[in-house]
């Protein structure tokens, strides 16, 4: 996926009062910050920076005062009611540079008939060139019996990606369904009313 742009604008008003202001005019209060340098506070368009979000671990080109810098996004506050993004942390990265991020874990196929799978773990931590980031690991689970486990160090990771977890941490899981015990009460009650009718016929 080609670099997001976003054309930001550096901001000189800060605290709770500043960001709302912000966030009434269709804007988003983020920072900067990285490689030693001051934290640079900024407002980005807000509803091009949602859509932007939806691409996970993408590289953003930011433009502030007409200076472009790469960044990812490393931390992103959300409105669950409306919404809405009401900060980013941007972590400034370099062509070549390694970073850590979280990535989803996709599963793909069937497991053998008669099981299911369990996710153990929806994402895993994984170190990649700050440019090159994978957006997700698929992990495929066809025909897999009951029983079997996939770990970390099972997955198949992009070229010039490494594990920062335990290689043994387990990932999925492959099980056989079992009946809940609200299940189990039902159907138990479901057959002694079956015997019971069965008796009042035999009765009558």
């Amino acid at each position: 996926m080609s670099n997001i742009k976003l054309a930001a604008e550096s901001r000189k008003e800060f605290g709770k009062g500043a960001a709302r202001r912000l966030r009434r005019a269709n804007q988003t209060p983020a920072v900067l910050y990285g490689h030693g340098g001051e934290t640079v506070h900024i407002a980005l368009p807000a509803h091009a920076t949602l859509l932007a979000l939806k691409h996970h671990n993408a590289l953003f080109e930011l433009t502030v005062d007409g200076e472009t810098r790469l960044a990812v996004a490393k931390d992103v506050q959300r409105n669950p009611i409306k919404d809405t993004i009401e900060h980013i942390d941007f972590l400034l990265v370099r062509k070549g540079e390694k970073i850590q991020v979280e990535v989803d874990v996709l599963v793909v196929g069937e497991s053998a008939p008669g099981t299911i799978h369990v996710v153990e773990s929806q994402t895993i931590t994984v170190e990649a060139e700050a440019t090159n980031l994978p957006t997700g690991i698929e992990v495929s689970v066809a025909g897999l019996a009951a029983g079997t486990r996939i770990t970390a160090g099972d997955l198949v990771l992009p070229e010039g990606t490494s594990l920062v977890v335990d290689a043994d941490a387990v990932v999925i899981v492959i099980s056989e369904p079992r009946a809940s015990a609200a299940d189990e009460a039902a159907d138990a009650a479901d057959a002694a009313a079956a015997a019971q009718a069965t008796s009042a016929e035999t009765g009558a």
